[in-house]
């Protein structure tokens, strides 16, 4: 069989599917990250340019322009030259004094801000790229007096240095992560996807003729438990058909074999010594009786199969349980009668059930046949009807020869004979019949019985018609 790919492989997916949604949230957190970070960054430099920007306010009010002028030179030595400047402007924007500018010659004046601040009072932020600077420039333009505007520039070093190291971070973490990402998620698939694997192997083996194949199951009471648990539950009920087709074949061929040997025998007796017509006859009779024979049990072991398929139609209709049973002890009588069999019962006043008449009638009937074929003379059937809850129990009870331990377990089963029986007629059909009938309706037949002592065979038929089951709509029909 071929292999599967491993693109193809639902672990494969469901590894692509863990490693980019965790990537793709670490991602998102880095940025969230990164956003916070930075944000406050900028905000904690713009502060300090502002706090720089009140300073040189206060300084101006009180000690003059020229106080302002030094305390600014100092200012950009003790930052250093290189990091911070101050430009003092007039309110058309040119410049009248400034702190060392020979690193800042390339930042020029916007007119834009001079402008805002101007019309607007307040102090304008912006923030400037220069060719000769590798680091971004955040500059302040405020008001210190009506009179001069004060440019202060500061580098973003520190900014970008974070930048520059948390790219590098961010880059060398993101591999990580979605590396150990992609391994715990293979882990977790491969963990997850192992019952199916199982279920898998177990039905390739299946296929190859091993029908005793289970899949293991941990107990754990997961999805895949239970569908391992749900596999093994249809496996056991295919094995059990399957041991029911080849027993029911076996039986098949030997109640089969017998009628088709007598016609045979018959026949080529008749062929080979008849003189008359009478013995042709004779042969012919014999014939047509072993042919009826072989077409009742066809068309009861079809009927059995229908009926447990859930493929024959019923009839659904209220039945008087009180009035059928009546009805089968008037019929059975006469049997009973003759062999000095006592039938008694004991019914309640009304008994209504939904079922299939015909299909009641029939199990009854082979109910009641059965126990009186196997009671001997002077013994009892005794047939009593009880309601409990949402059921019906019919019991069926006779003081005949009884069933065996041994024979007890399969004694509902299609063509099983008890060795006491093999004298009776019959192919053993009967009681698999009546206990089809019984399930069609939602309910069973239970059997107790001791040796010589008798046997009761109790009849458990719910009361409603939601009981029936196995049986689709198209195979209701109601009266």
């Amino acid at each position: 069989m071929a292999r599967t790919k491993l693109p193809n492989t639902l672990a494969f997916r469901l590894t692509l599917w863990y490693a980019g949604i965790f990537t793709l949230s670490s991602a998102v957190a880095f940025l969230l990250f990164y956003l916070l970070i930075t944000g406050f960054m900028r905000t904690q430099t713009d502060q300090d340019l502002l706090s720089q920007a009140n300073r040189f306010s206060t300084l101006m009010a009180s000690e003059g322009i020229d106080a302002v002028r030094s305390l600014a030179i100092v200012e950009a030595q003790a930052a250093g030259v290189k990091k911070v400047f101050f430009r003092f402007l007039s309110p058309d924007g040119q410049v009248f004094s400034s702190s060392n500018m020979s690193y800042w010659k390339n930042i020029t004046v916007t007119e834009r801000a001079v402008q805002a601040v101007l019309y607007d009072h307040r102090p304008f932020l912006e923030t400037i790229s220069a060719p000769d600077h590798p680091e971004q420039i955040r500059i302040l333009y405020a008001m210190i007096s009506p009179l001069i505007i004060l440019q202060v520039g500061q580098t973003m070093e520190s900014y970008d240095r974070f930048l520059n190291a948390f790219k590098g971070f961010f880059i060398g973490t993101m591999t990580l992560l979605t590396l150990v990402a992609a391994g715990v998620g293979w882990f977790m698939a491969r963990r997850a996807v192992s019952g199916v694997e199982a279920v898998t192997r177990t039905a390739r083996k299946i296929a190859a003729g091993t029908l005793e194949e289970r899949v293991p199951t941990t107990g754990r009471g997961d999805e895949i438990d239970r569908l391992a648990l749900t596999f093994n539950q249809m496996l056991d009920r295919i094995q059990t058909l399957l041991t029911e087709i080849r027993e029911m074949t076996d039986h098949i061929a030997h109640d089969l074999r017998s009628p088709l040997t007598r016609i045979r025998g018959t026949a080529e007796v008749t062929l080979t010594t008849a003189e008359t017509l009478g013995e042709y006859e004779t042969m012919a009779a014999g014939t047509i009786e072993e042919c009826d024979r072989l077409l009742d049990i066809i068309n009861t072991m079809l009927l059995i199969s229908k009926t447990e398929s859930g493929v024959g139609p019923m009839t659904i209709g209220e039945i008087d349980l009180v009035r059928l049973v009546q009805e089968a002890c008037e019929l059975f009588s006469p049997m009973a009668e003759d062999k000095g069999i006592r039938l008694k019962c004991e019914l309640p006043e009304k008994a209504v059930l939904a079922g299939d008449l015909r299909m009641i009638q029939r199990l009854l009937s082979n109910l009641l046949d059965n126990a009186i074929k196997y009671t001997l003379e002077n013994g009892e059937v005794h047939i009593t009807l009880e309601e409990k809850e949402k059921d019906w129990v019919l019991r069926v009870r006779d003081t005949g020869i009884g069933i065996s331990s041994e024979d007890l377990p399969h004694i509902l089963e299609r063509f099983y004979r008890c060795d006491q029986s093999r004298s009776q007629e019959g192919v053993g059909l009967g009681l698999s019949l009546a206990v089809a009938f019984a399930r069609a309706h939602g309910g069973d037949i239970l059997v107790e019985s001791r040796p010589n002592q008798g046997s009761t065979f109790r009849v458990i038929l719910p009361k409603s018609h939601s009981g029936i089951k196995n049986l689709s709509a198209s195979n209701i029909t109601h009266l």
